[in-house]
């Protein structure tokens, strides 16, 4: 039986790139995202061009109860995940001076805290299957932010302070928690290609126990 990759937040980029490289690479593919309607031309595809199994789940990641429901279904049907890429980016414009304290708090739930209900929800599986990977889309912003998305800075910030505290905490058990940061504008056909972006993650997933990196950037 195949090992699974679970992708949060499996829309049009980073998510579907990462899909069609771990299918490659032998994986069933579930994905997991707010319309999985939408996801029937992709998960088609893996299924035809690399014989893996790709099915979708619908969650709001901002919504724990939903995304721990997501979680359970997708586990029922293929299997505990060996990776995770979390991958989900809630984006409002706006200066400090008028960020909506109500939309921040939604941002910073689907943003960082689904990141950790994940993390939470997979991690007796992974330390009984001997390891795996937590992986996050971090963003330059965490390292540079900026004012005009305040509060994607402060979300990236936070998810990537998040990554050192659960490396600290499952790293001994062979658990991989790691970023990748983008440190620019995801576009096809760029260096910012997001399937020549995750071909990062494989990368981190394929390190070995004692020489984990908690941080790839891409740059």
């Amino acid at each position: 039986m195949a090992e699974t990759c679970l992708i949060v937040g499996a829309g049009p980029g980073i998510g579907q790139a990462c899909a069609l490289a771990f299918a490659r690479e032998g994986y069933d593919i579930a994905l997991i995202a707010r319309h999985p309607e939408r996801l029937v031309a992709q998960t088609t595809e893996i299924n035809w061009t690399t014989g893996r199994q790709a099915r979708a789940f619908a969650a709001d990641a901002g919504d724990a109860a939903t995304l721990r429901a997501a979680l359970r279904q997708s586990q029922l049907e293929l299997g505990p995940p060996r990776v995770l890429i979390y991958n989900v980016a809630s984006v409002q414009r706006a200066r400090p001076a008028m960020l909506d304290i109500e939309q921040l708090v939604r941002e910073f739930r689907a943003n960082v805290a689904g990141a950790l209900v994940c993390a939470q929800a997979l991690a007796a599986d992974l330390r009984v299957a001997g390891g795996g990977s937590l992986l996050f889309t971090g963003g330059g912003l965490a390292d540079h932010p900026t004012a005009d998305y305040a509060s994607l800075s402060l979300c990236k910030a936070a998810l990537k302070s998040l990554t050192h505290t659960l490396a600290q905490e499952f790293g001994q058990s062979g658990i991989h928690v790691a970023t990748v940061t983008v440190h620019g504008f995801v576009q096809a056909g760029t260096h910012f290609d997001p399937h020549l972006i995750a071909q990062s993650f494989i990368k981190l997933h394929r390190q070995p126990k004692g020489r984990f990196d908690i941080e790839l950037v891409y740059r």
